[in-house]
C-alpha cells in the first residue's frame, strides 16, 4: 500500500485491500495477520481491532475476491444474447481469471459459500442471477437451473483445478480440450429440459 496507516484511520476495508495486495504480490501464503500488518506499517494487534482472527481475514477476503469476480463476469457478457456465446465466455472468464490470478482464484475457490450464511447469501444470490441471465435463452425453472449452474461449475472449475494441477501433461492443446468440453456441455444442457 505505500504509506503506513495511522492505527485510528485503519478501516476493515483498509486490511481486505492490503491483504488481496499482499496474496497477488506473493501468494496465497501471503494471506496472514503479520504480513498483511507489515504491508499497512502497523503492528498485528492493530489488526485484530478490526477482525476477530487471521480465519476472518481470509473469510472477508476470499467474499471481496467473489464480489471482484462476478463483478468481471457480469462484464463480460454485457451486450450479448447468444446462449452459446454466453456460455463460452463465462467458461473463459473464470479460466482467464483463474490463469492471470492463481492466487486470487486459489482463496476464493476455497471458501464454501453458504445459502443459509447471512455474509454468503448476498455472493450466492448474485451467482444464481448471474446464471439466470446466462441461461435465460433454454427457458429453465428454478430448478433445472440449479442443476445446469452445478454441472458448469463443475466442469469450468474442474478443468481449472486439474489444468492447475499440471495434470493434463499430453501433448494435445488444452485449448483445444477446454473448447471440447465447452460444445459438448451446451449440447448437454439441452438434455436438463427433457
Amino acid at each position: 500500500m505505500g504509506r503506513p496507516v495511522k492505527e485510528k484511520s485503519l478501516t476493515q476495508r483498509d486490511i481486505i485491500e492490503a491483504a488481496i495486495t499482499c496474496v497477488k504480490a506473493e501468494g496465497e501464503a501471503a494471506l496472514g495477520v503479520n504480513r498483511v500488518a507489515r504491508e499497512l506499517g502497523i503492528t498485528p494487534p492493530s489488526i485484530y481491532k478490526h477482525l476477530e482472527s487471521g480465519a476472518v481475514l481470509r473469510r472477508l477476503v476470499a467474499l471481496e475476491i467473489w464480489r471482484r469476480f462476478l463483478a468481471l463476469c457480469c462484464q463480460s457478457i454485457e451486450g450479448m444474447s447468444d446462449s452459446s456465446a454466453l456460455l463460452k465466455m463465462v467458461a473463459h472468464t473464470a479460466r482467464n481469471f483463474a490463469r492471470s490470478q492463481p492466487a486470487l482464484y486459489t482463496v476464493m475457490t476455497a471458501m464454501p459459500l453458504h445459502p443459509t450464511d447471512p455474509d454468503c447469501v448476498p455472493i450466492v444470490q448474485s451467482i444464481v442471477t448471474f446464471y439466470q441471465r446466462v441461461l435465460q435463452p433454454y427457458n429453465f425453472t428454478d430448478q433445472e437451473t440449479i442443476h445446469a449452474m452445478r454441472m458448469l461449475n463443475a466442469a469450468f472449475y474442474g478443468f481449472v483445478a486439474t489444468e492447475q494441477a499440471g495434470l493434463l501433461t499430453l501433448e494435445q492443446s488444452t485449448e483445444e480440450s477446454y473448447d471440447v468440453m465447452l460444445n459438448a456441455l451446451l449440447r448437454a444442457i439441452q438434455y436438463i429440459r427433457q
